[in-house]
C-alpha cells in the first residue's frame, strides 16, 4: 500500500487487486522467507516479524496453504534465497517525500533502477534520512465497513481494549493505529473477536501531506508509484502525496 492507508487509497487499488494479486503474493513470500531466516523460527508466536508478515498476507487473502508452503520453504535446508533489506529515500514531483523499501539479492541492480524511476518522473533520489524524519512508523489496521454492518463504537472499544493507540472512522473504513511493538498483539486479539482486515501492516505514516495541482505532477507521481511497485525487488512505497 502506498502512502497512508486511508480508504481512498484502498478503493483505488481494489479494482486492480486481482491483476496484482500474484505479484503481491510473490513479494510477501519473499518478505516471509527473510522473516523466517532472520527470526530463526517458523512459528509466529516466537517470531514477531513473521507474525507481522502473516497478518499482512491474510489481509490480501493469501491462502493459508501458500503461507505454510512459504514458511516450509524458508525452513528447508536446500533454500539458498538470500535477500537484504535496503531503503531508498527521495523526492517525487513538486517535492513529494517518498520512501522505498526493498528486499534485493543484488544492490547493483536495484539501486540504479530505483534512481532511474525517480529521474524519469521529475524526481530525485536523495540520501538516507532526507525524508524519513517526516514519517512515523505505526501499525495500521483497516477494517472494511462499506456495508455499515459494524458499529463504530463497538469496534473502537474492542480496538482500544486490545491495546490500540488510536481509532478513526474514515467514511467506509475503520482505521486502527498501534505502536509497532503492540501491532501483533492487537491483530491477534481483534482476529479472536472475529474481525478481518483489508490492510494490516507496519507503515511509514506521513506527518504532513502534499497536494499536487498540476496535471503533469500528478501524472508523474502516479507513474513513479506504478514503476516502483512493479519492480520485483520493491516491497513498499510510502509517500506523503494527498490523493483526496
Amino acid at each position: 500500500m502506498s502512502g497512508h492507508s486511508k480508504w481512498h487509497n484502498i478503493q483505488k487499488t481494489k479494482g486492480a487487486a486481482d491483476a496484482k494479486r500474484s505479484q503481491a503474493f510473490t513479494k510477501i513470500a519473499r518478505e516471509m522467507i527473510v522473516a523466517v531466516k532472520e527470526g530463526g523460527s517458523g512459528d509466529p508466536n516466537n517470531n514477531s516479524r513473521l507474525a507481522t508478515v502473516i497478518a499482512k498476507a491474510k489481509a490480501v487473502n493469501m491462502p493459508n496453504d501458500n503461507i505454510k508452503r512459504t514458511i516450509d520453504k524458508a525452513l528447508g535446508s536446500g533454500n539458498t534465497d538470500s535477500f537484504e533489506a535496503v531503503t531508498y529515500e527521495g523526492y517525487g514531483p513538486a517535492g513529494v517525500a517518498v520512501i522505498v523499501e526493498a528486499l534485493t539479492d543484488n544492490r547493483q541492480r536495484t539501486a540504479p533502477e530505483v534512481r532511474h524511476y525517480f529521474d524519469k518522473c521529475n524526481g530525485n533520489l536523495g540520501a538516507i534520512g532526507c525524508v524519513s524524519w517526516s514519517f512515523d512508523k505505526k501499525g495500521v489496521i483497516i477494517i472494511d465497513n462499506e456495508d455499515g454492518e459494524l458499529d463504530e463504537d463497538t469496534v473502537m472499544m474492542d480496538a482500544l481494549e486490545a491495546g490500540a493507540a488510536d481509532f478513526e472512522a474514515d467514511g467506509e473504513a475503520l482505521e486502527i493505529t498501534t505502536t509497532p511493538d503492540d501491532f501483533n498483539d492487537v491483530v491477534k486479539k481483534l482476529e479472536e473477536k472475529g474481525y478481518s482486515f483489508v490492510n494490516a501492516d507496519i507503515e511509514m505514516v506521513p506527518q504532513n501531506y502534499v497536494q499536487l495541482t498540476g496535471e503533469g505532477d500528478v501524472s508523474n507521481m502516479e507513474k513513479l508509484i506504478d514503476m516502483l511497485e512493479e519492480n520485483e525487488d520493491v516491497q513498499n512505497v510510502w509517500h506523503n502525496w494527498q490523493q483526496d
